[in-house]
C-alpha cells in the first residue's frame, strides 16, 4: 500500500474542497471496498478524504418516498420501519448482500460505488482494460463463469457486484450529489455505466463529486415486490444471478411491473423489456417466461457463462410466480 494524506472532511463543502484541489482523491465512507483494493494495490490513492461526518439519516416522507443520506450504513436502511414496509425488495437486497459485520460499516454511498469483484481486476499480473485501460481484458478468453452476459463490450465482461444496486435501479431510485459545480440529481439507471470502451470510468459522477442522498420516490411504495439471488453457496458470495421485482395486479392484469437484474451486466440492468412485454397481460406463469425470453434474448454468453441465461430465466418466471401467487 502507498503512502497517502488522510482528512477527514466536517462537511459536504469542506469534503468537496479538499477533493477539487487535492492530488489523486479518494473518498472514504466504510471502507469496505476501497481500503481491500488499496491492500491489493490496484487502488493507491494518494489522497483520503474521510467523509463519515455526513448525513446518515433516513428520512420517511409523507407522499411514501424515503430519503436515505450516503452516510446511512447498509443495516441501518435495511432495518429501518418505512424501507420494511413501502420498499421491502430493498431490505431484502442488502440483507442477502453480506456480512453482519460489513453491513454495519459499508454505507449507502460507498455501495453504489463498489468496483467489480472479477478475478483479472483483482489480478495486478492480468491485463484489465478497467484497472489498466488499452491493456486487453484476459476474461473474454480466461476463467468467465461470473462474468456478463449483458450490455458487455470487447473491452470489458465484468459484473457489478452490489445487491442494493439491483434493488434501486428496479425503484427508480434518483442519486443526489454535489460537486464544484454545484448540485445535481442522477436518475438511477444514468448513474452507472456500460463498459463500452472505457470500462475504467464507471459511473456519471464528474471529478471531485460526492454522493450526498439516496431517494427512494414515492411511486414504487407498497408495491408486493421482492429480491431473490441464486449463487454458489447459501451465503456471502456475489450473485450470478439476482432479481429485484415488483408488481401491482389490477383485475387479475398486471397493471405495473418493476424488474431489475444482478450478476449479469456491467451495471445494474433494467429489464425494461420484459416490463413492457408483462404490461397488462394476465398474471401468469406462461406470461412470467415468456418476458423473461424475450429479456435474455439480447444475451451473449462467454465461453465459460452460457448457463447464466436459463439460469437467469427461471430465475425472473419464479420470483414473478412467487409475486403473484401464480403457478410456477
Amino acid at each position: 500500500m502507498q503512502r497517502f494524506e488522510y482528512h477527514r472532511a466536517a462537511d459536504t463543502a469542506a469534503a468537496i474542497a479538499l477533493a477539487a484541489r487535492a492530488p489523486e482523491p479518494h473518498y472514504l465512507g466504510g471502507g469496505t471496498n476501497l481500503v481491500d483494493l488499496m491492500r491489493e494495490n490496484i487502488e493507491r490513492p494518494r489522497t483520503i478524504i474521510d467523509v463519515t461526518a455526513l448525513s446518515s439519516a433516513i428520512e420517511a416522507r409523507p407522499d411514501g418516498g424515503i430519503l436515505i443520506g450516503a452516510g446511512a450504513t447498509n443495516t441501518a436502511v435495511a432495518e429501518h420501519r418505512a424501507v420494511r414496509e413501502r420498499f421491502p425488495m430493498l431490505a431484502r437486497a442488502i440483507l442477502a448482500g453480506a456480512s453482519a459485520q460489513i453491513r454495519n460499516m459499508a454505507t449507502v454511498g460507498g455501495n453504489l460505488l463498489q468496483r467489480t469483484r472479477c478475478y483479472y481486476f483483482y489480478d495486478d499480473a492480468a491485463h484489465c482494460n478497467k484497472r489498466k485501460p488499452g491493456t486487453g481484458c484476459d476474461a473474454v478468453e480466461g476463467f468467465n463463469r461470473i462474468h456478463a452476459i449483458l450490455g458487455a463490450s470487447p473491452s470489458c465482461v465484468a459484473t457489478h457486484p452490489s445487491d442494493m444496486c439491483v434493488a434501486l435501479a428496479a425503484l427508480d431510485a434518483i442519486v443526489h450529489v454535489e460537486g464544484p459545480g454545484g448540485r445535481r440529481s442522477i436518475p438511477f439507471g444514468a448513474f452507472h455505466r456500460l463498459p463500452g470502451d472505457r470500462p475504467d470510468l464507471e459511473t456519471a459522477l464528474a471529478p471531485a463529486e460526492l454522493i450526498t442522498a439516496v431517494e427512494l420516490p414515492a411511486g414504487a411504495a407498497g408495491l408486493r415486490s421482492t429480491y431473490r439471488k441464486v449463487r454458489d453457496r447459501a451465503s456471502y458470495a456475489f450473485a450470478l444471478v439476482s432479481v429485484a421485482a415488483a408488481l401491482r395486479i389490477e383485475s387479475g392484469k398486471l397493471a405495473e411491473v418493476r424488474l431489475a437484474l444482478g450478476g449479469v451486466a456491467h451495471k445494474p440492468w433494467r429489464a425494461a423489456t420484459a416490463e413492457a412485454a408483462l404490461r397488462g397481460k394476465p398474471a401468469g406463469a406462461d406470461a412470467f417466461r415468456a418476458a423473461a425470453e424475450a429479456e435474455l434474448a439480447a444475451a451473449r454468453p462467454l465461453s465459460g457463462n452460457a448457463f447464466k441465461i436459463e439460469l437467469a430465466k427461471r430465475t425472473i418466471a419464479a420470483t414473478l410466480s412467487e409475486l403473484a401467487g401464480a403457478r410456477p
